[in-house]
């Protein structure tokens, strides 16, 4: 089960990867080409395919995805339970980091 003070954190220079692919799972499932996609049009940024495969499979031992049946050679990926709570997590830690920096900014 996941632990409230688990983290994405120790995914280190993959952090922003791990948080975009997941991101893009929390609309659906997705196979990669599709998140690559979807993560380029939302984001302006354009993972690798090393990047995103590494991700992936980090993730998918971690629990947080799981592979889906392929589809027409296609492997769709899917959001755990584990994966969204750390997801909410995550987010809402960079949300009350944007807000201090936000507000450190308006009142130096």
């Amino acid at each position: 089960m996941f632990n409230q003070s688990q983290e994405l954190t120790h995914f280190g220079r993959f952090l922003e990867p791990a948080i975009l692919i997941l991101v893009s799972l929390a609309e659906g499932p997705k196979h990669g080409y599709a998140m690559l996609e979807d993560i380029e049009q939302l984001w302006a940024v354009r993972l690798g395919p090393g990047t995103l495969y590494g991700a992936l499979t980090r993730m998918e031992r971690e629990g947080l995805i799981v592979a889906l049946p392929s589809m027409d050679r296609r492997r769709p990926y899917q959001l755990t339970a584990i994966g969204l709570e750390m997801l909410r997590t995550s987010l809402n830690r960079l949300q009350a980091l944007t807000a201090i920096g936000l507000h450190r900014l308006a009142y130096p």
